[in-house]
């Protein structure tokens, strides 16, 4: 296979407070070689359970899509956290998406989307009570991934454990 160089930025207008995100895909069947964009060229694969047509060689996109959610929430809570003059420790994550697979397997009418998306999240942290409650506000609010997720009209359940900062 002819080895992928990192995607080039498509030509658009952007503001300066745009940062834009790309990446390269190539593959056959239902397994694919993404790389991306940035000096570091990160590269992934994904791949679909035998049920759908793959080998399951490789972690399906709604995993990668579900992780998503996790590593955004923790990447943007930190933000929101550093806004208010919080610390935050360790993270654990549980999160479950629940796809009925008639539309995507069967060609049903309706929405391929997950019907349900649960996010249980435990966080070590400093954060009063009060402080807690709009960092969780505030990270669903701020978070690109989790706008993804909960403007795509699916049941979102998502719930926060503050934990003692060790």
């Amino acid at each position: 296979m002819e080895t992928m160089k990192g995607p080039s930025i498509m030509a658009s207008t952007l503001k300066t407070s745009v940062v834009p995100f790309a990446l390269t895909a190539t593959g056959t069947g239902t397994a694919q070689h993404l790389v991306a964009g940035g000096d570091a060229g990160h590269k992934f694969s994904t791949d679909a359970y035998p049920a759908f047509g793959g080998k399951d060689e490789a972690p399906s996109p709604l995993f990668y899509a579900l992780g998503s959610l996790t590593s955004c929430n923790q990447v943007t809570a930190t933000l929101v956290a550093k806004d208010l003059g919080v610390r935050l420790g360790a993270w654990s994550f549980e999160v479950q998406g629940d796809l009925d697979t008639s539309v995507l397997v069967a060609g049903e009418e309706g929405n391929a989307n997950f019907d349900k998306v649960t996010v249980r999240a435990v966080v070590e942290t400093n954060a009063t009570d009060e402080q807690f409650a709009t960092l969780v506000a505030e990270t669903e609010r701020r978070c690109p991934v989790t706008q993804l997720f909960k403007r795509s009209g699916l049941e979102w359940d998502n719930e926060w454990t503050k934990a003692p900062l060790r």
